[in-house]
């Protein structure tokens, strides 16, 4: 599986932007697909993430609320919609893929397949 990530940008806080992911190569329907993201400095952390074949979303508490997480099983796409962006959602975000079961979904180490991050910058 080769996840491509993209939609990054640079925004005011308070601004949205989509990104997206799409996979190459099939999800497995039991694989969870989500985001995480890296800030400057800090360790990668869990963002969202949903099963392939679900429709419950997870999220980290820091975005519940102003993100959304869909996918597109037809186009084997999954989206993160980030409304009310802060500064502090500054980060490279990255797509990944893996056989992670739900407890261990919001760990970077549950997932096998990784995009190559796209980087959100919100400035002030």
């Amino acid at each position: 599986v080769q996840l491509q990530a993209s939609g990054g940008g640079s925004v005011q806080a308070g601004d949205s932007l989509r990104l997206s992911c799409t996979a190459s190569g099939g999800i497995v329907n039991n694989y969870f697909t989500g985001w995480f993201r890296q800030a400057p400095g800090k360790e990668r952390e869990f963002v969202s993430t949903i099963r392939w074949s679900g429709t419950t979303p997870y999220y980290a508490n820091s975005v519940k609320g102003r993100f959304t997480i869909s996918k597109d099983n037809a186009k084997n796409t999954v989206y993160l919609q980030m409304n009310s962006l802060k500064p502090e959602d500054t980060a490279v975000y990255y797509c990944a893929a893996g056989r992670a079961i739900l407890s261990t979904s919001s760990l970077s180490s549950a997932y096998n397949y990784w995009g190559q991050g796209t980087l959100v910058t919100v400035s002030s």
